[in-house]
């Protein structure tokens, strides 16, 4: 279900990208205002916006997962993008702090499997910010961009998988208003249609943009021991010292 990452590269290259973009990024800033000292982790194709975090973050890396594949970045400093499995990252336990997620869980094969490895890799309160197609809105409809690929979600649908997966959603906002038609006439009204429709909460927002929490006291379920079965063991007789001695 992955897009290609050359694709994604050059859907953000061109005018309705940068719209998207724009918007998209305003949204994780309005939730994550200051991430100083912070270890930032991306998954998906996260890199459009990691760059709002890379100078203030006390890290900050990319990871692209194997079915989609890697691009460098950034481009002109050492590089900070792997290639990885999206369910066996190559980080210990709690080695980050908080994760975004974009054009990651609607293209994961195992959304579940996925949110299960990041509640590993994130310390104990970390924080996750999931970018998701809407399935209401107008983006998941048309396949000419990559939030029209994969599984999108109702809000719903993301509450329901994040308590399943140990994360307690709380934090909710929307994206992307505006049709996504490449022509002038909306883009250069693009401002508006995000006004308009963050006024009167419009629910054929493009993606929502959820933040949860990780639940550090998850609820386990219960493991009867099994009993191990001793076989019986019939007593024999043993030859006292010297025994044979007196025989």
């Amino acid at each position: 279900m992955s897009m290609d990452v050359v694709d994604l590269r050059d859907f953000y290259a061109h005018r309705l990208g940068v719209v998207a973009r724009r918007f998209i990024g305003r949204g994780i800033r309005s939730r994550w205002s200051d991430t100083a000292g912070l270890r930032l982790l991306g998954i998906g194709y996260a890199t459009p916006y990691l760059g709002l975090f890379r100078e203030e973050a006390e890290r900050c890396l990319a990871m692209m997962p194997a079915a989609q594949g890697v691009v460098r970045w950034p481009s002109t400093r050492p590089a900070l993008a792997a290639l990885v499995e999206e369910t066996e990252l190559p980080l210990s336990d709690a080695a980050v702090d908080r994760v975004l997620l974009v054009h990651s869980l609607e293209m994961s094969d195992d959304p579940a499997a996925l949110l299960r490895e990041v509640w590993r890799v994130l310390t104990g309160g970390g924080r996750l910010l999931a970018v998701v197609p809407n399935r209401r809105g107008l983006w998941a409809r048309m396949d000419t961009t990559p939030f029209g690929h994969g599984r999108p979600y109702s809000r719903a649908q993301i509450t329901q998988l994040l308590r399943e997966t140990w994360f307690t959603p709380n934090g909710w906002g929307e994206a992307l208003y505006v049709p996504p038609a490449a022509r002038g006439w909306f883009l250069r009204s693009a401002v508006a249609w995000e006004r308009a429709g963050a006024t009167i909460s419009a629910p054929f927002a493009g993606v929502h943009i959820v933040e949860a929490t990780k639940q550090v006291y998850r609820a386990l379920p219960e493991r009867r021991e099994k009993r191990r079965i001793v076989p019986a063991l019939k007593p024999v007789l043993a030859p006292s010292p010297g025994g044979a001695a007196r025989a």
